[in-house]
C-alpha cells in the first residue's frame, strides 16, 4: 500500500482534461473561489486554501503554489503536458493563469480582477487553454480572446472543440433530462443533441443518452 502525505486532506480528484498522470487535492478553507472572494468583500481575512497536485503512478506530491495571506485557488486543468493553475489575489485585485511541470511553475496571464464582475464559476478549461465565467445566464470567455453571450438559465458550459462551443442544459418537464448545445463564439445555437457528453480520460468524447 503507498501512503500519500496530503497534510490530513483526504479528497483526490483527477485534473479535468488529463489523462490518469496528475490528481489534485484541496482543503477549500473557506469554500470555493467565489465564496472567499465574498469573504474578502465583507472585510473579512481570507487564508490560502492549500492545493496539491499528485503524480501518478508514482505519488509524488507538489505544491506548485505556496499559500499566501488573500490568495485563493481554483480548480486545475491539464493543458498540453502542464497543468494550469488558477490564482486569485484579492488584495493585489489580480488573477494570474500559472503553468506547472514538476521542474518549473511559469506565468501564462495576469489580469486585473476588475475583468470580471465576480469570481462566480470563473473557471480555467482548455482547448486551447481559456478563462471562462458561467452566470446569470450568461456565459464569458474572459481569456485569451473576449465574448460573451446569453444561455438558458439551465445551461452550463462543458468543453470547446476549436470554435465551438459545448454546453449541458437540463430539463424537468415533468421528467429530468440532458440535452447537449453547440454554440458558435457568438452564442448562435448550431446543434442539440440529447443527451450529455462526458470526455473521458484519454480524450475520446461519449455521448451519455
Amino acid at each position: 500500500m503507498k501512503t500519500i502525505d496530503l497534510q490530513g486532506m483526504t479528497n483526490m480528484e483527477l485534473v479535468r482534461g488529463s489523462t490518469d498522470e496528475w490528481y489534485w487535492s484541496t482543503d477549500y478553507i473557506h469554500g470555493d473561489l467565489y465564496e472567499a472572494e465574498e469573504l474578502f468583500r465583507m472585510g473579512h481575512p481570507v487564508q490560502s486554501n492549500r492545493l496539491y497536485l499528485i503524480h501518478y503512478p508514482d505519488g509524488a506530491v507538489y505544491e506548485p503554489v505556496p499559500a499566501v495571506a488573500g490568495q485563493y485557488l481554483g480548480y486545475p486543468v491539464y493543458d498540453n503536458g502542464a497543468v494550469a493553475l488558477l490564482e486569485v489575489n484579492f488584495p493585489e485585485s489580480i488573477i494570474r493563469i500559472l503553468r506547472f511541470r514538476p521542474d518549473e511553475l511559469s506565468a501564462v496571464a495576469l489580469l486585473p480582477l476588475s475583468a470580471v464582475k465576480n469570481c462566480y464559476n470563473l473557471m480555467l478549461h482548455t482547448d486551447p487553454l481559456m478563462l471562462t465565467r458561467n452566470s446569470d445566464n450568461m456565459f464569458e470567455i474572459v481569456w485569451p480572446e473576449r465574448t460573451a453571450f446569453s444561455v438558458g438559465v439551465r445551461e452550463s458550459f462543458n468543453f470547446r472543440t476549436g470554435d465551438k462551443l459545448y454546453f449541458n442544459e437540463w430539463f424537468e418537464d415533468p421528467d429530468y433530462r440532458e440535452e447537449t448545445v453547440a454554440r458558435a463564439m457568438d452564442g448562435t445555437e448550431l446543434e442539440r443533441h440529447s443527451g450529455d457528453i462526458h470526455i473521458m480520460p484519454n480524450g475520446d468524447k461519449w455521448l451519455l443518452k
